[in-house]
């Protein structure tokens, strides 16, 4: 059989037992106290006229959203939609503007001094290329477009969050910073400046990105690798071993596939991409794949990069060729220990089940701008506003009427942390 294909087969045979879903953890009841106090807050007079707002804003909420989606803001670009999110910004007098020296853009909203530090932060950029022209569709009730949903429903649910909390006249304890950060699809950029200068003035955060029916509240590791059998290469009559470099690559993809990965705690691994030769009658001098490995314990990504060192030492041993391994980038688990327990955690949760999501997902899974505040020690937790669907492809959608309901739910979270003044 044709190497490549027999590569191939090796992929579509093992990859569905070697990648599952995490497993949530089971939530335990919540807190009588604290779904007591959250239930309050969703009923008092402050938090309906919020509410109402929101739910008087639909078409403009709907209209922004699709306007702001429009603005293409590949990773490192994404000046445009920043320029386009202040503008909107600066039309509230609750709240001062500022650009940091790497592009965030931050709207400070000062509370009385008396209660927490929140941050609540998504990020400007997308995937997409430079210069993709961008039109939105509504069709069967869900908008269209490349970006659509990471993370452009999320500014828009922060942005009328802000005009819900102005027109309902709500002063809050602690303050509240809205971050739009940059470059987060590409290298964490944006966050890491955000965090290494003014990370002790935070004191919860909340990541707004992907999900939406429940919440994360610990950072996945996750470390991605490019590995490369290197041989003599060769025409297609030459004798393999050693010529290929493609046989001890498929074999080692084989028997990494066959590596035990525990659900619990939740793991990953993933061979995404695949390289060799140039030319169909050239042996590949050069083959090589990536790998991805995720794991909320650090102690077990350590063990299976052992597993697959040792896999890949010997299969190039066993073919006469050399090995080489490039680190692409690493980052390890952002668990801080008791957290389930912590208050953003148990206030988060009395928010999900005050707002109507009875069994709310909650697992230590995140592998988004909250694992960038765990791994500094900071208090955080990541969810989203509206279900989505195809992120970081061009058929990328989401269901619009949730974003309403998501909106009332991060008002909630945001005045239920921080407090409402006295």
């Amino acid at each position: 059989m044709n190497v490549c294909r027999l590569v191939l087969l090796i992929l579509l045979l093992s990859a569905a037992c070697a990648t599952r879903p995490p497993v949530p953890e089971p939530a335990p009841p919540p807190s009588a106290e604290e779904l007591a106090r959250v239930t309050e807050l969703r009923d008092s007079a402050a938090v309906r006229a919020a509410f109402a707002h929101v739910d008087a804003q639909r078409d403009e909420i709907l209209a922004e959203w699709r306007r702001l989606t429009e603005i293409n803001a590949p990773s490192g670009h994404e000046g445009e939609r920043a320029a386009a999110v202040e503008a909107i910004l600066r039309q509230s007098s609750s709240v001062s503007v500022s650009r940091d020296d790497v592009g965030n853009l931050i709207a400070t909203r000062k509370g009385t001094g008396s209660g927490p530090t929140i941050v609540i932060d998504t990020h400007l950029d997308t995937v997409f290329q430079p210069g993709l022209e961008i039109v939105s569709r509504i069709e069967n009730g869900r908008l269209h477009a490349p970006g659509v949903g990471d993370s452009t429903r999320n500014i828009e649910a922060m942005l009328a969050l802000l005009r819900a909390l102005d027109a309902a006249g709500i002063r809050t304890a602690g303050d509240l910073w809205l971050t739009f950060t940059v470059e987060e699809e590409t290298n964490f950029r944006g966050i890491d400046h955000l965090l290494e200068t003014r990370g002790n003035e935070i004191d919860h955060f909340i990541a707004l990105d992907g999900g939406w029916s429940g919440f994360t509240y610990g950072g996945i590791g996750t470390n991605w690798y490019r590995h490369h059998f290197i041989g003599p290469g060769g025409h297609t009559r030459s004798r393999t071993p050693p010529y290929s470099a493609a046989l001890p690559a498929a074999r080692a993809i084989a028997r990494i596939y066959e590596l035990k990965v525990p659900t619990s705690p939740p793991s990953n691994l993933n061979i995404g991409m695949l390289g060799g030769a140039d030319v169909v009658n050239a042996k590949a001098a050069n083959a090589w794949f990536s790998v991805d490995l995720r794991s909320t314990d650090n102690a077990v990504i350590v063990r299976l990069e052992r597993e697959i060192q040792r896999i890949l030492e010997e299969e190039a041993r066993r073919a006469g060729v050399t090995l080489r391994t490039e680190v692409i980038s690493t980052a390890s688990a952002a668990q801080i220990a008791g957290h389930r327990s912590s208050q953003i955690v148990k206030t988060t949760e009395a928010v999900f089940r005050a707002m109507g999501f009875e069994n709310p997902s909650i697992t230590p899974t995140a592998s988004n701008h909250s694992s960038a505040a765990l791994r500094k020690g900071i208090s955080a937790i990541s969810t989203g506003v509206a279900p989505c669907s195809d992120a970081h492809a061009r058929t990328e959608n989401c269901e619009i009427e949730p974003i309403y309901r998501g909106t009332r739910r991060l008002i909630l979270q945001a005045l239920a942390l921080a407090g409402l003044a006295d």
